[in-house]
């Protein structure tokens, strides 16, 4: 084949539903393309992933994924051709788009892999069903509605309850299950509101029915494979990103398992479907019936679980048969020895949990359906499902990674074993648990769940298992710790079970020698040798030889949660790169199936394994390594860094923790004696105290002085921080979240209120310290920095202000002995700078800093780890023009959630714009975040009463950039006074028309800026919020984002557009 210049679209923000399998299956087509000789472009809006460094493609933009921004990239690069199927439904959508406005005809820009009349097929419900029903393949009795009268009279005709499924939406985005008339009005009017194509699937239900999925390969002459069967636990209704799914499948007889097989190869021929793709059924097992439920025409989140579920790089083959290969021509780079052709078999057992965001929002609705509300999640490797499962529990980073008691009354246990939720595997187990998990209990499961009495029976014998040991409270036989270990319990667990320290548990089965086997992935079963460095641990199998060298040991940072994302995957792969430059072996440890780093070419050695204590240990004891890295992998891997030093000393290990030694990371962790640390070295903190009960947590506040910030110690993403203005507020908080105690204090801080918040990236050889950027935030002082727009340099700072903040730095970095990479936060209110916390670690902000500057900061933080010094560096990294990074939230999969922004932590991506100058970088941003502002219409305008006096201003900008306003009675009086017009309507409370619902609704409102202040979630505000979110209106919650947001349409976009720049230094 020539070589071909390939535009490779991304799959833009993390959001629910398009999460980081798509920044793996991106970055795996990227390497592929270059390794075959092809010229890559890749564009891509999200700045936190490795998918859009410099090093990835030949030429990397990041902009806007739209029609508009993607048409000039192709006018200026010319590529041959674009590759959708890589990109999610983003790079579908945006491939469609450009392809009916004429783009890729006009720049003879061929589409490779999948037709677009193919890609149609399959995800337009009526196609896809007509189609089905033509090659004789049984599909559930629907209908095709375009709009909510539609959807009823289906509803009708198939009886209630039916599932709603919108075209072109990712996730299950806009869909769901109603049971009756007024959810089905509900549910396809948002469904409408958000299929790109305003068309919904109303469908029969078939719910209870098990849902199986088969991962397929298919080259251009029709040569096929399944690279995996998956499973999912729950029954049909709950979409497959929120089930515990298991591969290979465990509960369909072989019969069973090849008419599935033989459908699914049948429908992807059929829909002429190239590279790869994911089929999903419902089965009936009483019946032995089946039902195509949909094919996704693309790799997706399924791809990147099958892919390491059997080690086979799924996005790599699929991109190399777009280019036309055979997968006989192809390669197993597993083996080695063998062709792609060649349909892996595999010996263990997968298991995938899902992470929620639930520890977050403790008011959002928790039921599951068939939208995703997950934001991650972790996927472990065992010989059995026990194993396995056990192993995933550990693995998910939440609790204390075993079954823990929720105490629940009666009524609360039965609902959430009744209704699926993100507690119903603990609702299982703590039901089985109060019943002996007997017979008749796990009978009782089996027909409440409608899971498969295999999964229930299993859960069972690990539920009794747990019982018998808590007998045991002072020596555990060693026959029973055999059978715990080989059944998947951890350390941990069995310490909680018995009171046993965990130490003197790992010691006891250490004289047994009872440790980790480490066995390979080898997609073979062992039939082939394999050479795929890709490892996971057993206490049920016999140990192999694991040739290790010199290593580094670099920690991952689990799944990806709110709060800690992908960011620090991509932090993970240049520590790999920097360590296997200094002639190091480079070993991830990791669990999460989505990223990059858990490739297994992406390290010498991978090990999926728990990111917990004894998962660790074992690591320590097999590799012996040279050194481990901590501050990769966000709070998980800091917070075992006390565990690791005393484990390294206790055994005698030579294994150095690299960087920042882990006393003064406590040190930096640890408030009051970092507190005073900063005192003694001149360095101003806001007032604050640490709290042992709830009564300290009042007098403390009332002490500080209202208002505080009161927040739990040792948290991430400001899980559980709130702004407290008074003694009423700061009660029902304490009602609310964690109560306070010795071990975990409450911390109160002043707040200062109006303060301009920064954020400063450093890196430091533990002498030299470089300031990678000072990041000014655009949001208001109390929005979490995670939240908050941020743009670099600072607009607003003066020369001398930076000079002093830049001493600040570099004191607070010498005084914390940094070496490698840390982060501060930083305030400045009525003249003085304040420092609000340090980070001794990699922080969220450092792909963006790298992206923006040139410069590898996370790359070159590892360099200084291993002992280089900074050389050839300037004091601050220089940079050209302005750099924005806007948040992007998932409102629409959470029910139940306000939208105004606070102290906790809610976005769940990010997107970067840069330019000559702030306007067209926020812009930019804005537009790939899929926040495009309007530059004319109407602006509803709601002020609260503390805000009214500062938005005057604000308001007249507005009308001399040509924008006109409607507005309830106050707000309007307000606009009154300093002669602005306004349109006058009702508020939602009011109940009278027309209000602000019923005009959003009738598509007159362009903007919305509603300025509320204090806490009210089931306001007039909220309810328009929500609705803002589900009609895509754009909207702003705070003052600062309103000027941010009128001084970058005054200042307007520049046609600036330029790719990436990497810096040699």
């Amino acid at each position: 084949m020539d070589k071909m210049k390939i535009l490779v679209p991304g799959a833009g923000p993390i959001i629910i539903g398009q999460a980081a399998e798509f920044d793996y299956s991106g970055s795996q087509c990227c390497s592929s393309l270059r390794e075959d000789g092809h010229t890559v472009v890749l564009v891509n809006s999200n700045p936190a992933t490795i998918q859009t460094d410099p090093d990835t493609a030949d030429i990397v933009y990041i902009e806007p994924l739209t029609v508009e921004s993607v048409e000039k990239i192709i006018e200026k690069e010319k590529p041959d051709a674009i590759i959708p199927g890589m990109g999610g439904q983003t790079g579908l959508n945006l491939t469609v788009g450009l392809d009916e406005k004429g783009v890729l005809k006009k720049h003879g820009v061929k589409i490779l892999g999948t037709s677009l009349k193919s890609i149609e097929m399959a995800e337009d419900r009526d196609l896809f069903r007509k189609r089905m029903v033509e090659i004789g393949e049984p599909v559930a009795k629907s209908g095709i509605a375009n709009t909510i009268d539609d959807s009823l009279r289906l509803a009708k005709e198939l009886n209630y309850p039916v599932v709603i499924r919108p075209a072109f939406t990712l996730g299950g985005t806009g869909g769901g299950i109603a049971y009756d008339k007024e959810e089905l009005e509900i549910i396809a009017g948002r469904g409408l509101a958000l299929s790109p194509v305003k068309q919904l699937l109303v469908e029969e239900s078939i719910l209870g029915w098990l849902e199986f999925e088969f991962e397929v390969l298919r080259d251009k002459d029709d040569n096929a494979i399944i690279v995996c069967s998956m499973e999912n636990l729950d029954p049909m209704g709950v979409h497959t990103g929120e089930s515990i799914v298991v591969a290979p499948s465990l509960t369909l007889p072989e019969r069973a398992y090849q008419k599935l097989r033989t459908s699914a190869l049948k429908v992807v021929k059929s829909l002429g479907i190239i590279g790869g793709c994911n089929v999903q059924f419902a089965y009936n097992s009483k019946t032995q019936d089946y039902i195509l439920i949909e094919v996704n025409p693309r790799v997706s989140r399924s791809s990147a679980l099958a892919s390491k579920a059997t080690g086979v790089p799924i996005a790599r083959i699929a991109s190399m048969l777009c280019l036309g290969h055979r997968l006989h021509e192809l390669s197993n780079r597993v083996t080695g020895n063998t062709s792609a052709a060649f349909e892996p078999s595999i010996d263990y057992v997968i298991t995938k949990i899902p992470r929620w965001p639930f520890d977050k929002f403790k008011l959002a609705d928790r039921e599951l359906g068939t939208q995703m509300k997950s934001t991650g999640e972790t996927m472990s490797i065992g010989r059995t499902f026990e194993e396995s499962l056990m192993k995933a529990w550990r693995s998910i980073g939440q609790g204390e990674g075993y079954p823990e008691d929720p105490k629940w009354n009666k009524k609360e246990l039965e609902k959430n074993l009744g209704t699926p939720n993100d507690q119903r595997l603990l609702a299982i187990w703590t039901y089985l648990a109060i019943n002996g998990a007997t017979k008749k209990s796990i009978e009782s499961v089996c027909k409440i769940t409608e899971f498969h009495a295999f999964f229930v029976e299993r859960i069972a014998k690990l539920v009794r298992l747990e019982i018998e040991t808590k007998n045991y409270t002072r020596n555990l036989p060693d026959d029973l710790l055999t059978t715990l270990k080989q059944n998947g319990f951890g350390d941990k667990h069995i310490s909680h079970l018995t009171g046993i320290s965990q130490d003197k548990i790992r010691n006891q089965r250490k004289k047994l020698g009872i440790t980790s086997s480490f066995l390979m992935v080898d997609t073979c079963a062992g039939e082939f040798e394999a050479k795929t460095p890709y490892f996971y641990s057993t206490y049920a199998d016999q140990k192999t030889k694991i040739e290790t060298g010199k290593s580094i040991v670099i920690l991952g940072s689990g799944p990806i949660r709110i709060g800690q994302g992908i960011e620090f995957d991509y932090s993970t792969v240049h520590g790999v790169q920097a360590a296997r430059n200094a002639g190091y072996e480079a070993v991830v440890v990791n669990n999460n199936p989505e990223t990059v780093s858990t490739d297994f070419d992406a390290s010498d050695r991978l090990y999926f394994e728990p990111l917990d204590r004894e998962a660790i240990f074992e690591i320590l004891d097999l590799e012996k390594p040279y050194g481990i890295v901590l501050q990769l992998g966000g709070q998980t891997a800091v917070n075992l860094a006390t565990h690791i030093e005393k484990y390294i000393k206790d055994e005698k290990l030579k294994t150095k923790i690299l960087g920042t030694n882990v006393s003064n990371m406590e040190l930096a962790e640890d408030r009051g004696k970092c507190g005073n640390l900063m005192e003694k070295a001149g360095i101003n903190m806001p007032e604050w105290a640490a709290a042992e009960n709830s009564d300290e947590v009042i007098t403390y506040a009332e002490k500080i002085g209202y208002p505080v910030l009161v927040r739990p110690s040792f948290v991430l993403g400001g899980r559980g921080m709130e702004i407290v203005h008074n003694k009423t507020q700061l009660q029902k908080y304490l009602k609310l979240e964690t109560h306070a105690t010795p071990e975990k204090p409450v911390l109160v801080d002043k707040f200062l209120e109006g303060a301009i918040e920064l954020d400063v990236d450093l890196i430091s050889d533990g002498k030299k310290v470089i300031i990678g950027a000072i990041m000014e935030q655009i949001e208001m002082a109390g929005v979490h920095s995670g939240d908050s727009a941020c743009v670099m340099p600072p607009q607003s700072l003066d020369k001398k202000t930076e000079k002093e903040i830049i001493k600040i730095s570099k004191k607070v970095a010498k005084e914390l002995k940094i070496i490698g990479a840390a982060n501060l936060q930083l305030a400045i209110k009525d003249q003085k700078i304040y420092l609000l916390e340090a980070n001794p670690r990699a922080s969220r902000t450092l792909p963006y800093v790298s992206k923006s500057t040139g410069y590898p900061l996370a790359r070159i933080a590892v360099n200084l780890m291993l002992g280089e010094k900074i050389k050839n560096l300037p004091e601050i990294l220089p940079m050209e023009g302005a750099s924005v990074k806007v948040p992007t939230f998932s409102w629409l999969k959470i029910t139940g959630l306000d939208t105004v922004l606070g102290p906790e932590m809610k976005s769940t991506g990010e997107a970067m714009g840069h330019g000559p100058n702030f306007g067209t970088a926020y812009l930019k941003a804005m537009k790939g975040g899929n926040k495009k502002l309007p530059t004319k219409g109407t602006v509803f305008l709601s002020i609260s009463n503390k805000l009214k006096l500062e938005f005057g201003n604000i308001a007249q900008e507005l009308i001399d950039l040509g924008f006109k306003f409607i507005a309830t009675k106050g707000t309007a009086s307000h606009l009154r006074k300093k002669n602005i017009e306004s349109e006058v309507i009702w508020r939602i409370s009011d109940r009278k028309q027309p209000d602000i619902l019923s005009v959003m609704r009738k598509g007159d409102v362009d903007l919305i800026i509603n300025l509320p202040t204090g806490r009210r979630a089931a306001t007039d505000g909220a309810q328009m919020r929500r609705l803002a979110v589900e009609l895509g209106i754009p909207f702003i919650t705070t003052l600062t984002g309103a000027k941010a947001a009128i001084d970058s349409l005054k200042e307007g976009e520049s046609n600036y557009l330029e790719p990436l720049k990497k810096i040699k230094y």
